[in-house]
């Protein structure tokens, strides 16, 4: 079961969230704040983080940077009532950008693709498939 951290400092968003990521079959963590966000990903060892952008004192954008700075292959989703940041040059680090609706299949969608994505490449995968490949392949490259 892959397990998902939400960072958003509305509770509403959060209740939301974790009902209807349980019922997709997903272990949800949340927690309102990135005070301590890095030692709570090292602690829950998520498969993926839902991070909202304005977070109170924190700045979303910032603390995407610090989990690649430690973390630079665990996905991450922006998902934020705001699409002007979807422009801003920090946002470029997150796997995908959604901005905040009542309907979440797109987030769903996006959360499926992420963790997809992840699997084949995690450490040892790449390995595994150049093993697979035709020798005369595995030679040229």
């Amino acid at each position: 079961m892959n397990k998902i951290l939400i960072v958003d400092d509305e509770e509403a968003i959060q209740i939301i969230y974790t009902e209807e990521l349980i019922e997709e079959g997903y272990e949800v963590v949340t927690t309102i704040d990135g005070s301590q966000l890095l030692e709570l990903v090292a602690q829950e060892r998520p498969d993926l983080i839902v991070l909202d952008i304005r977070l109170g004192q924190y700045d979303g954008l910032d603390l995407l940077q610090d989990i690649r700075n430690t973390y630079y292959d665990l996905p991450v989703i922006l998902c934020t009532a705001y699409s002007i940041f979807k422009y801003d040059l920090k946002s470029i680090a997150a796997d995908y950008y959604v901005c905040k609706s009542s309907n979440l299949q797109e987030l769903k969608l996006k959360i499926k693709m992420a963790l997809e994505g992840r699997k084949q490449f995690l450490p040892g995968r790449r390995l595994n498939d150049l093993k697979q490949m035709p020798s005369h392949w595995q030679s040229a490259h």
